[in-house]
C-alpha cells in the first residue's frame, strides 16, 4: 500500500491534554543531523507539540493538536524532508531493519573484495613507478581498477548516495553529502588522471573509503539491533489472548483488547500471565523475574497479586483482572523504556547542535583547503586530492555517536539491574548527585507486611482465622493469609465495614479485625505496641476465649543494610524522612545505621527540608514510593521510585526500580558516574580528533584512504569506548554485597 492509499489518521491515538499522537517509523534516518532535521521540520507546522526521533528504532513520536494540522499534513512534510515514513510496528519494522542489515553486508563485502583487488593492481603501479614500469602497463593497470571501482562504488555506496541525495532534495545537509563528494572526487578524478596517463590514481581510495564507513555503519546498526531486542524482549511477554470466564463458568479465548478491569480470567500451567490482577482461586508457582529480578519460582495462591507477562508454573489459576492491556506493568515499562530513549539529556543536545553545524563547516574547510592549495601555486589535481581528504577526514560520525552509543550501553545496563528511566537526562543527573533522602514505608521496606511472631501449624484457632481472612482483601488479612497457607475461605461470612468479618464455626463466633472489634483490651494492645514498636495489629476472637494479638510489620527490604552501608561508603549523606511514627523510625534508622532521620513528615514538611537541602548547594535524590511522597520527588534534583509504587504512569520519579532489593539504588549511581564519565570521554576523543586531525589533513599529509581509516577508527573508538560501561559489570556486581546481606538476614 502506498503512502497516498493509507489513513494516515486511523493511527491517530488520543494523547494529553487535549492532543493527538501518532507512533511512525521512518525511513532514511542515519545520524544525529537527520534526527535535528525531523524534529525542526516537523515543528514548523501548526499545532505541533512535541516531535521526538528515536535514532535506534528509527522511530517518530508526534504529539500535536488535531484541529490545527492533520495526520497526512504530517507525513507530507516527512516527505518534503526527503523520509519516508511507515506506522510503527514493531514486526514489519524489526523486518525493515533485518533487510537494512543484510543490503549493509551485502555491500560490505563487495566493497572489501573489490578494494582488495584494486590494492593489488596499485601495489603494482607504486612499486613499478619506482623501478621500469611501462606507460602502456601502468595506463591497463589503471583502467583495470577502474573497471572494478566504478560498479563497485555503485553497488556498495547506495546507502549513502540515496541518504545524500534525498538530503539534497529536500534543501539540506546531511552528514552523508560530504562522503558522497568525497567518493564521487575521489572517482572522477582518478578516471581523469588515467585519461591523462597521469603516474597516480585513486581508486583503491575511493573503495576503500566505502568499505571503512560500512564497517562503522554495519556496527552501528549491529548496535542498535541489540538495543531494539531489549524493547523487543519485553513485547514477547506480552499476551495476545486470554481465556476469558464468563459468569455463567464458560471458557473463551478473547483477544485481550476484550479483557476489562473485573473480569475473571484463567491461567492455565504453562503460560504467561495475560493481566495485572489478584489470584481468585488455584495454587501454583510464579516465575516473577521480570518484577522481582529473581529467577527463582515464587508459590501464589488467592488474595496475591500477578503481574502481566509472567510465567505460570503447573498450576491452573482463576485471575480476577486489576489491569488490562495498555495499562499493565508491563505496558508501562515499555512506555517508559520509549520515553527514556526518545527524551533529550544537555549532551545529547550539545551533540545534535554540533553536527547540524559540522556539514556547512566541512564542505567549508574543503573548499578553503583546495582554494588555498591553489593560491600556494599548487597544481589543481593535487589540491583537489588534499581537498577531498579533508572532506572526508572531518566526517562527524564520530561526534553523532559519542553520546547516542553510551546511552545506548548504559540503559541497557540499568535496565539489567531492573532499573527503567523515565528521563533522557536521568543519567546526567544521578551522576551529581551528594545527598540521598530516603522514605521509610514502600521504600525502605516492602510494601506487604509480615507477620511479627512465628506461626503454630497445631494452632486451630489462627489457622481458622487465616480462613477466615481469605474473604477480605486488607492488607493485613492477605498477610495472615501468607503466614498461615490458608486455601479453603469459610462460609457465610459478613464483613463489617471498617471493623473486620465475623462467621459462625461450630456454633461459636469466629471475628477477625481491629482491637476494638475483636474486645481486646487497652492493656493488651499497649503490650503488644510496646513489643513490637510501629507495628499494626489485627485482632481473633474465637467464641468466649479472649481476644489474641498478631503483630505486623513491613520489613526491610533484605539488602538494605548492605546497599545502606555502601553508599554510605561512596561519600552519600543519607537521611530518612517518613511519615510513620517515631518508634517505628528510629526502629529502622538504628537497624540501618542511618543518624540522621525524621518521623511524622508529612508531605510539604519533605518539600521543606528537600528545599533546605539544595538552598544550600547540595544536589538531592530522593527515593519514594510516589503516594505522600510524590511533591518531594517531582522537585528534587532526580528522583527514583519501587515498582510497588503507586500506578507507574502517576509517579513522579525520573527512574523506577523493580524487585524487593535496595541494590538498584547504588547500581544506578555507580552506572551513572561511569554514563557520564563515558559521555564526556566520547566528546574529548570527537574534539581531539578533530585538532589533531584536519591540520594535518590540511596540511596535505593524509591520502583519502588514510582519510578514510582515521575518520572510520575515530568512530570504533567511541564505540568501544561506550562498550566498556559493559565490561566487568556482571559478576562483580552480583556478589559484592552477598556477605553483607547474609550477615543482615542472619542477624534477623
Amino acid at each position: 500500500m502506498t503512502v497516498h492509499q493509507r489513513d494516515w489518521q486511523a493511527f491517530v491515538t488520543p494523547g494529553e491534554d487535549g492532543a493527538v499522537h501518532m507512533d511512525l517509523a521512518v525511513d532514511g534516518i542515519t545520524c544525529a543531523a537527520c534526527m535535528g532535521d525531523i524534529e525542526r521540520g516537523l515543528k514548523r507546522l501548526p499545532g505541533i507539540r512535541t516531535a521526538r526521533v528515536n535514532l535506534t528504532s528509527q522511530r517518530l513520536a508526534v504529539d500535536w493538536s488535531q484541529d490545527q494540522t492533520g495526520a497526512d499534513e504530517i507525513v507530507a512534510e516527512l516527505e518534503r524532508l526527503g523520509y519516508k515514513a511507515h506506522p510503527f510496528d514493531p514486526a514489519s519494522q524489526k523486518e525493515r531493519q533485518d533487510k537494512t542489515g543484510k543490503q549493509l553486508l551485502r555491500c560490505l563485502a563487495v566493497s572489501g573484495f573489490a578494494g582488495m583487488n584494486i590494492m593489488l593492481l596499485s601495489v603494482s603501479v607504486w612499486s613499478g613507478n619506482a623501478t621500469d614500469i611501462t606507460p602502456e602497463t601502468r595506463d591497463f593497470f589503471h583502467w583495470l581498477s577502474a573497471l572494478i571501482a566504478l560498479p563497485t562504488v555503485a553497488y556498495s555506496g547506495r546507502p549513502f548516495f540515496r541518504s545524500a541525495f534525498n538530503a539534497l532534495a529536500a534543501g539540506r545537509l546531511n552528514m552523508d553529502v560530504p562522503i558522497v563528494i568525497g567518493v564521487t572526487l575521489a572517482v572522477a578524478l582518478s578516471v581523469v588522471q588515467t585519461i591523462q596517463h597521469q603516474h597516480h590514481a585513486y581508486f583503491e581510495s575511493a573503495v576503500m573509503l566505502l568499505f571503512f564507513l560500512l564497517v562503522g555503519r554495519y556496527l552501528d546498526h549491529n548496535m542498535r539491533g541489540r538495543t531494539r531486542s531489549f524493547a523487543e524482549n519485553i513485547a514477547a511477554l506480552k499476551a495476545e489472548v486470554a481465556a476469558l470466564i464468563h459468569p455463567d463458568g464458560a471458557v473463551r479465548e478473547v483477544p485481550l483488547s476484550k479483557i476489562a478491569a473485573g473480569d475473571l480470567v484463567l491461567v492455565s500451567g504453562g503460560e504467561r500471565v495475560p493481566v495485572d490482577g489478584v489470584v481468585e482461586t488455584g495454587v501454583s508457582e510464579i516465575d516473577q523475574s521480570l518484577v522481582t529480578g529473581e529467577s527463582v519460582l515464587v508459590p501464589v495462591a488467592a488474595g496475591q497479586r500477578v503481574y502481566a507477562g509472567t510465567l505460570n508454573g503447573a498450576g491452573v489459576l482463576q485471575v480476577r483482572v486489576q489491569a488490562a492491556s495498555g495499562a499493565t506493568l508491563l505496558d508501562e515499562a515499555n512506555r517508559l523504556l520509549e520515553a527514556a530513549s526518545q527524551a533529550k539529556s544537555k549532551y545529547v543536545r550539545i551533540a545534535d547542535r554540533a553536527a547540524r553545524l559540522y556539514a556547512p563547516l566541512v564542505h567549508g574547510a574543503a573548499a578553503l583547503t583546495f582554494l588555498g592549495w591553489l593560491l600556494a601555486g599548487l597544481d589543481w589535481q593535487p589540491a583537489l586530492i588534499i581537498a577531498i581528504s579533508v572532506l572526508i577526514i572531518t566526517c562527524p560520525c564520530a561526534l553523532g555517536l559519542a553520546v547516542p552509543a553510551v546511552q545506548v550501553v548504559a540503559s541497557g545496563q540499568l535496565f539489567r539491574c531492573g532499573i527503567l528511566l523515565n528521563s533522557g537526562d536521568a543519567i546526567e543527573r544521578l551522576s551529581d548527585i551528594d545527598t540521598i533522602l530516603f522514605d521509610k514505608t514502600g521504600t525502605l521496606t516492602l510494601t506487604e507486611p509480615d507477620l511479627c511472631s512465628s506461626i503454630d501449624p497445631d494452632d486451630e484457632t489462627l489457622a481458622l482465622a487465616g480462613r477466615l481472612a481469605l474473604a477480605s482483601r486488607h492488607p493485613l488479612s492477605a498477610a495472615l493469609v501468607k503466614a498461615t497457607g490458608a486455601l479453603q475461605p469459610l462460609p457465610d461470612v459478613s464483613e463489617i465495614s471498617g471493623a473486620g468479618l465475623e462467621t459462625l464455626v461450630a456454633g461459636q463466633r469466629l471475628r477477625l479485625g481491629s482491637p476494638l472489634f475483636c474486645e481486646a483490651s487497652d492493656e493488651q494492645v499497649e503490650a503488644a505496641l510496646q513489643s513490637n514498636p510501629g507495628a499494626s495489629l489485627l485482632a481473633i476472637r474465637f467464641g468466649a476465649d479472649p481476644a489474641r494479638l498478631l503483630a505486623f510489620r513491613q520489613r526491610l527490604r533484605p539488602d538494605a543494610r548492605a546497599v545502606v552501608d555502601q553508599l554510605k561508603s561512596a561519600g552519600y549523606a543519607l537521611e530518612i524522612l517518613s511519615g510513620d511514627t517515631k518508634p517505628a523510625v528510629a526502629d529502622c534508622a538504628a537497624v540501618l545505621g542511618v543518624s540522621d532521620w525524621r518521623s511524622g513528615m508529612k508531605p510539604a514538611q519533605k518539600i521543606a527540608r528537600l528545599e533546605e537541602l539544595q538552598a544550600s548547594g547540595r544536589k538531592v535524590l530522593m527515593v519514594g514510593d510516589g503516594l505522600n511522597d510524590a511533591p518531594a520527588l517531582a522537585g528534587a534534583h532526580v528522583s527514583l521510585s519501587p515498582v510497588s509504587a503507586v500506578h507507574l504512569s502517576q509517579a513522579a520519579a525520573d527512574a523506577v526500580f523493580l524487585g524487593d532489593k535496595l541494590q538498584p539504588v547504588a547500581d544506578a549511581l555507580r552506572l551513572s558516574k561511569r554514563a557520564r564519565a563515558a559521555i564526556e570521554q566520547n566528546l574529548w576523543i570527537s574534539v581531539v580528533y578533530n585538532i589533531i586531525a584536519v591540520p594535518i589533513a590540511v596540511a596535505g599529509f593524509v591520502t583519502p584512504l588514510m582519510a578514510a581509516a582515521a575518520m572510520s577508527a575515530s568512530s570504533l573508538a567511541v564505540t568501544a569506548n561506550a562498550l566498556k560501561l559493559r565490561w566487568g559489570e556482571g559478576g562483580r556486581n552480583a556478589g559484592a554485597n552477598a556477605p553483607a546481606v547474609r550477615q543482615q538476614q542472619a542477624a534477623e
